[in-house]
């Protein structure tokens, strides 16, 4: 997407993927405001290729006040994880919901041209059947984030066949690189550099993986998607690996004995995913990083940083 002259809202810019994809949308000439929790000194996001900082829940009332119309908005602010999201279902679907509310209504009131690009998960899936998942696979969350992920996708499709907003959403699997500091691989370092080998599951369940930069890559080609029939596509690899080799990989480059498996499952967690990418394909898009060279990438940043 050319960026050039576009104001661009993030909301949860300060979190992994926010922050990757604010200084890619930078990089790409636009004026990138964000928004949501998260303190850090103004050099830093300045650093991330921010314009504007602004420590403040997701709300119509803070939307209203901003200074700037955005022309394009990147919804990333929501409940933050599987786990915690069973531990606190309640805080998981505010954070999730009543900020997609809040975009919507905004977009509805102020910024009726505007186009929205929803960042939404593999996790609606749920108990998907083996093999590629296709965007029209039937919906079967297995845990309060899953669940959640689809309310705000269905609040989306209603909300632009009601009011007509350009909005284009993007199911990201299993979005990793360095910085990530929560999931399998930051888990599997964790436990590695404390000496601890056994981990959670069988080692036979699969990831689709996609490096955190392929992933704002697409976010940014939705933006030119965005319409108001809502286009759905998945944001992956389309490879099923099973996890059993990544931390075959991780203890490789580490140096460590292979792990070992506690056979239980862990609640909120699916067996298969794989991500059917012939969409975004159409879109011209494909994934550029290797899963080894993205792994050994955040092994190296996770010892440069283990102390932190």
């Amino acid at each position: 997407m050319n960026s050039n002259k576009h104001t661009v809202l993030i909301t949860g810019s300060h979190g992994f993927i926010g922050r990757h994809l604010a200084r890619f949308m930078f990089n790409k000439g636009a004026h990138v405001i964000g928004i949501g929790h998260g303190f850090w000194e103004k050099a830093e996001w300045e650093s991330w290729g921010l314009s504007e900082w602004h420590i403040a829940d997701i709300t119509l009332e803070n939307l209203l006040s901003l200074r700037s119309k955005p022309d394009i908005i990147f919804h990333c602010a929501s409940g933050s994880s599987v786990p915690f999201s069973i531990f606190n279902p309640m805080l998981d679907f505010e954070r999730s919901i009543n900020s997609t509310l809040a975009i919507l209504n905004f977009m509805r009131i102020q910024n009726f041209d505007s186009r929205l690009v929803l960042p939404s998960s593999a996790a609606v899936y749920g108990l998907a059947n083996e093999g590629l998942i296709k965007e029209d696979e039937e919906l079967n969350p297995i845990s309060p984030y899953g669940l959640h992920k689809k309310i705000k996708e269905e609040l989306c499709v209603f909300y632009s066949k009601l009011y007509k907003l350009k909005i284009a959403i993007v199911r990201l699997f299993s979005v990793y690189g360095p910085g990530m500091r929560k999931q399998l691989l930051w888990e599997a370092c964790s436990s590695l550099h404390k000496n601890e080998k056994i981990f959670a599951g069988t080692g036979t369940e699969t990831r689709d993986w996609i490096h955190v930069n392929d992933a704002v890559n697409l976010l940014s080609l939705a933006a030119n998607y965005s319409n108001i029939n809502v286009p759905i596509v998945n944001g992956g690899c389309g490879k099923a690996v099973k996890v059993k080799n990544i931390l075959d990989l991780i203890s490789g480059i580490c140096k460590s004995p292979p792990p070992q498996f506690s056979g239980i499952k862990r609640p909120g967690d699916p067996f298969h995913l794989q991500a059917d990418i012939s969409k975004v394909k159409s879109w011209g898009w494909k994934p550029e990083y290797s899963l080894e060279n993205g792994v050994k990438e955040y092994v190296e940043w996770f010892k440069n940083n283990e102390k932190n």
